[in-house]
């Protein structure tokens, strides 16, 4: 009898809990979403440090140079990513551009996009993990970093 009970209560938990899930109200379209980068004009900055070059890397003469990288358009809305680089190496992630319009966007990019800009200050690269839950954010973030490293030379 108690195993009849806790099967129906369990089953009623559950079921409550799936009803009560709410999903995502953005935009639906009938194609994927798209991972080309629309046409956008970087930005960059150089300015003059002391210090000397990373060996085995290309000389930069401790450069720092600021380039923002293609706004990477997403089912949810553009991103865009900004790299500061010095001596050949990243020294600043940021993303300046994401969806936020819609308040289930700004929640989950509220914890995605610091992510994403720690993890790839700390690689260096573009070769990051996507955060989940926020895949569509994740894939123009990653998109639009490799844009910035590849106008900054890294």
């Amino acid at each position: 009898m108690r195993r009849v009970v806790l099967a129906i209560v369990s089953t009623i938990a559950a079921l409550m809990m799936l009803l009560s899930f709410k999903s995502h109200t953005g935009t639906s379209s009938a194609s994927p979403p798209a991972a080309v980068s629309s046409a956008s004009t970087p930005s960059s900055s150089t300015s003059s440090g002391s210090g000397s070059s990373s060996a085995g890397r290309k000389t930069h003469h401790a450069t720092t140079r600021t380039v923002t990288g293609d706004a990477v358009d997403t089912q949810y809305g553009p991103v865009e990513v900004q790299v500061t680089v010095k001596s050949g190496k990243v020294t600043a992630v940021t993303a300046t551009e994401y969806p936020t319009s819609d308040p289930r966007d700004a929640q989950i990019n509220s914890y995605a996009i610091p992510a994403l800009d720690s993890e790839a200050l700390a690689a260096g690269n573009a070769n990051i993990d996507m955060i989940s839950g926020a895949t569509y954010t994740s894939n123009g973030y990653i998109t639009s970093l490799q844009s910035a490293l590849d106008k900054a030379g890294v």
